[in-house]
This record gives C-alpha cells, sequence and structure tokens, in this order.
C-alpha cells in the first residue's frame, strides 16, 4: 500500500470516522482499485465483521408512478412493459415472506411504485406488515415514498423498524434526472422516519451519468443523512427510458466506487442492490472483499437477480457467515 492510503487507513480505523470526498477523490486519482478493496476490506472486518446482511424485497405495487426519474422502468413517463398492479395480494406477500424466512434471509421489504403510497394503501400494507410479523422472525423494512409523519407511524406501529429512501444521486445531479420531486423532498422523509426512531436504509443508483466525485458526493450525502445502510445500485439502462442508452460503467470503476464508499461510511452497511448481476463472479467477489457486506437476494423489482443459493455460496466462499434474524 502507498503512504498515503495506510494514513487515511490508520485514522478510519482508529476513530471510524469517514473521509472526505476530496480525500476519496485523492484516493481514488493515486491508488489502485486493489489497494482501494484491500484497505476497504480492513475498515469493513473493524467496523462491521464477518457476517453479510441479507434483504429480499416484494415489488408491493407496481408501474403508474407519476414520477418523471429517467432511470426507472415503473414511470408512466416511459413505455417499458412494466406489470402495472396496485395492492399485492396479502398471500403473495406472505408466501414470499414464508419462503425468505426459511432460507434465512434476515430482513424484508415491501417496495411500491409512485410519489408516496395512500393513507388507505398504507393500512393495507400494516395488514400484511403484522402478518408477516406473527408468523416470523424478518426484520420489517419498507420503501413507499415520500411518506409524511403519520403514515410513517403507521408503518411503525406496524412492526417496520427501518425506512428505505433512495437519495439516487449526489444533490448536484439529480436534477437533470428527476423534475417531479426534488432531492430534499427525500431528506425530509429521511428526516421525519429518523425523529420517530426508525433506522434509515438509504443509498442510490451508479452509473447514471454522473461523475465519480457525483458519485462520492452521494455516499456523503447518505452517511450524513443518518444511514445505517447504503444499497448500490448498478443502472442497467432498460429499454423505453431516457438512459437506455447509457454506456455500462467498468467493472474495475465499480469496485473503486464500493470501496471508496466504505471509506466514507465505515459503519454502514456497503450493500450490494440491483444490477450486480451483470458483474462477473470475480468482480462480486472483489466487492464483498472490498468494502461491501450486505446484499438484497432474489428479484430486484423490474429486473431478475442472482439465486438465493448462488448468493449463498458466494457468501461462503468469501468467508462470511449470514446475520441469523434473531439478532435483528
Amino acid at each position: 500500500m502507498s503512504g498515503l492510503i495506510e494514513r487515511v487507513l490508520e485514522r478510519v480505523l482508529a476513530d471510524g470516522e469517514g473521509i472526505t470526498v476530496d480525500k476519496a477523490m485523492e484516493l481514488n486519482d493515486k491508488c489502485s482499485a486493489d489497494e482501494l478493496a484491500d484497505a476497504a476490506d480492513k475498515v469493513r472486518r473493524r467496523w462491521s465483521g464477518n457476517d453479510i446482511d441479507t434483504c429480499s424485497i416484494v415489488n408491493a405495487r407496481s408501474g403508474r408512478c407519476p414520477e418523471d426519474c429517467k432511470w426507472c422502468a415503473q414511470s408512466c413517463h416511459h413505455h417499458t412493459g412494466v406489470a402495472e398492479y396496485a395492492v399485492i395480494p396479502e398471500e403473495k406477500a406472505m408466501e414470499a415472506a414464508r419462503i425468505n424466512a426459511c432460507r434465512g434471509v434476515r430482513r424484508y421489504s415491501l417496495v411500491t411504485s409512485g410519489r408516496k403510497v395512500s393513507s388507505s394503501d398504507i393500512d393495507k400494507f400494516c395488514d400484511i406488515y403484522r402478518k408477516v410479523g406473527r408468523e416470523t422472525s424478518l426484520y420489517l423494512c419498507a420503501s413507499m415514498g415520500l411518506l409524511g409523519l403519520e403514515e410513517l407511524k403507521k408503518l411503525k406501529e406496524a412492526g417496520v423498524r427501518r425506512y428505505h429512501c433512495n437519495l439516487e444521486t449526489s444533490a448536484s445531479f439529480f436534477p437533470t434526472l428527476c423534475t417531479t420531486h426534488t432531492h430534499a423532498d427525500k431528506l425530509r422523509t429521511i428526516a421525519l422516519a429518523r425523529s420517530i426512531g426508525m433506522e434509515i436504509c438509504c443509498g442510490g443508483i451508479i452509473g447514471m451519468g454522473e461523475n465519480m466525485r457525483q458519485r462520492l458526493e452521494l455516499a456523503r450525502e447518505a452517511r450524513d443523512a443518518g444511514a445505517t445502510s447504503i444499497p448500490v445500485n448498478i443502472l442497467i439502462p432498460i429499454p423505453g427510458t431516457p438512459l437506455e442508452s447509457v454506456p455500462l460503467i467498468p467493472e474495475e470503476e465499480i469496485v473503486r466506487t464500493a470501496a471508496l464508499f466504505r471509506l466514507i461510511a465505515p459503519k454502514c452497511t456497503i450493500r450490494f442492490a440491483g444490477g450486480r448481476m451483470r458483474l462477473s463472479r470475480d468482480t462480486m467477489r472483489r466487492m464483498l472483499l472490498g468494502g461491501v457486506n450486505g446484499s438484497l437476494v432474489g428479484d430486484m423489482l423490474t429486473t431478475v437477480g442472482n439465486t438465493l443459493d448462488d448468493d449463498i455460496r458466494l457468501f461462503a466462499q468469501t468467508g462470511y457467515g449470514c446475520l441469523p434474524q434473531e439478532q435483528a
């Protein structure tokens, strides 16, 4: 390792304080991808250990979204052929919960399209959450848009302990990708969820045309918003969306990004999310030994994920154990 990254690593290992975006950019310019990943792995082991945090998501309301997010297959502004339905049938949601609980997945989240879920639909989702809570030991999460305080309180009372609201990209790049809501709108919902004692899962998508600084700004903004989990989605350009022709970012750049996210947010879960199925097995191993210590498992809303069996083998090969549900 170079003297620069050794000095940074010594400090982060000692105090757990994340580095600045400027320092992360300096490391990116002067260090190899392997140097960054090796340092990030040391930080992960120091602050998070060798357990991987698994989460399964269910597409609980699909399509018909009035927002104009350029990356999203579910926006009504784009023509992608995505499935459209309102509230998922309770039994279908329960079937997914039971399967994931039996396979040892730790977390379970209902994820909905749209700006926000109405109060009446929140009640329907809360009924599902209560049933999941009664029948499984899954740790319950929710991702339901720009909710207000009362809707968030209903979710918490139904057993939801973590709220997910991605910033998607940095504040400086967000206006080029969405005009129907703002970065500040997202931060407002995150602050409300934190105010009632919910944990926060907050990350975004890389590869949408942002530069590395903007990508690292996203990590800092998520950390500063109070995220305990930062999902890293990799854009899969979807035909029919405005980003359908965006070039794929190189795998080495993805390795660098995950490692620098870890150095910016040393104590957070840096989580594999959508898009990782396009990565080689070697790249996924490098990232699991390079800062990543959490993963969505199964399908990812509108794209297909890795199989759970494949993931379990991959985690074992890289020295991870899965966090038990009872440790939630």
